[in-house]
């Protein structure tokens, strides 16, 4: 996960004029925090040229030094940083945050990745509070794996004999506008979201300009296999004007196509500019004041707060810690499937959901993919939300956001065990 320690009023005014992160690069050198020349840091069980699946745990390791989270001050401690495919960054400056640089703020000592097929390296690299390298640096030798493609089989849900999915008003050879509504139905077989396990249910996916996946895995989820976990019975498809391939397989709560598969003819339809009058009678144009499109997000995603937790009492300057499950992590600006930023909400309600989330005292965005904030709060009761948004700052579809959780700031904290 990716951590960044700023104040509050710093931090909004970073936030609307960009993201800190960006800029570390032209940051001034930091003082480094002395580290013993023992300290060792290493990958647990995991050796150099290992054939390993693109979904891998990795595990790492430190002698000499202690882990503690980021933001924490303390003499020989610091917290991983893992890099992926790249060069040491400079040591005398904040470690980045983004895909290449991922940050363990938290104190974590292992992590799940995603890497495709070919050839990858990985580095381990110890930071101080700051996320500032140590002098001398401690960090791991380079190593590299090779990602094999090998998905995991799974076993597949029945379907109904005479099950059929298909495309409403679309038919093979069909003329469409690069902006094109999408209608798709099912028969025979109930449409239930992901998540849902059914006897005989599932939901669609539909495949754009690439051939049927394994049947025995799950469908992947890209720019070419679009999931509907909602249940959903349309999209808009944006295409570029040419000749494209359209295909829809049904799969179950897992995404896993059913035995035997229920899948539609591939057809192909040829996408020409939306003015063209001759394809509206084929696919609807999107309504003419229908707001910009949101993002959608997998129906099981979900963002938390690590710290604090509903009810708690907190210091008035507090370092607030949040997560993110099965979604990622990119900094605003940044167009990747099934990724956003974090928002976090302070003091007021839930902002409208199909517009960018305001930017300001109560509402602070985390544009360069940060997972904690510090804030500074009065004396009192606080309620704090969590949002993630998509590029545009805009919530994804379904929304991913925490419940509202209310926390009390005093001015002092009484310590377990300690007497008046």
């Amino acid at each position: 996960m990716k951590r960044v320690r700023l104040g509050l009023v710093l931090g909004v005014l970073t936030c609307l004029a960009g993201s800190a992160l960006s800029s570390f690069a032209q940051e001034r050198p930091r003082q480094r925090s002395p580290s013993p020349a023992d300290a060792k840091l290493s990958f647990v069980g995991l050796a150099n040229n290992a054939r390993v699946p693109s979904k891998l745990t990795v595990r790492f390791a430190v002698s000499g030094m202690e882990v503690v989270p980021a933001g924490t001050a303390g003499r020989n401690a610091g917290h991983h940083h893992l890099l992926i495919d790249t060069e040491l960054p400079a040591l005398n400056q904040p470690i980045p945050s983004d895909f290449n640089h991922l940050h363990f703020g938290s104190g974590q000592t292992e992590t799940e990745i995603s890497l495709p097929p070919g050839r990858h390296s990985l580095q381990l690299l110890f930071a101080d509070q700051d996320h500032v390298p140590h002098d001398p640096p401690v960090m791991s030798e380079k190593i590299f794996v090779e990602v094999v493609d090998a998905p995991e089989e799974k076993a597949r849900s029945a379907a109904a004999p005479g099950a059929k999915v298909f495309f409403l008003d679309l038919q093979d050879g069909a003329t469409i506008p690069t902006r094109a509504i999408i209608r798709f139905g099912v028969e025979g077989i109930a449409l239930i979201p992901a998540g849902t396990k059914n006897e005989n249910g599932g939901h669609h996916h539909l495949l754009v300009d690439t051939e049927l996946p394994p049947l025995d895995r799950e469908i992947p989820s890209d720019f070419n296999h679009i999931h509907f976990g909602r249940g959903q019975t349309e999209t808009e498809l944006n295409l570029p004007p040419g000749e494209h391939t359209l295909q829809l397989l049904l799969g179950d709560h897992e995404h896993v196509p059913h035995d035997p598969p229920v899948m539609s003819q591939r057809i192909k339809v040829r996408v020409v500019a939306a003015s063209s009058d001759t394809t509206r009678a084929v696919i609807a144009p999107p309504a003419a004041d229908k707001p910009a499109g949101r993002t959608p997000a997998p129906n099981d995603a979900a963002v938390y707060f690590v710290y604090p937790r509903n009810g708690e009492t907190i210091y008035p300057s507090s370092t607030i810690r949040f997560g993110l499950r099965n979604m990622g992590v990119a900094p605003a600006g940044v167009v990747k499937p099934n990724t956003g930023h974090h928002h976090l909400i302070v003091d007021a309600p839930t902002p409208p959901l199909d517009v960018a989330i305001p930017a300001d005292l109560n509402h602070i965005h985390l544009g360069g993919g940060q997972t904690e904030r510090r804030i500074t709060l009065p004396p009192g009761k606080h309620t704090l939300q969590l949002i993630l948004a998509d590029d545009q700052h805009i919530p994804h579809d379904p929304p991913v956001m925490s419940e509202r959780i209310e926390v009390i700031v005093a001015t002092r904290i009484k310590k377990p065990g300690r007497r008046r």
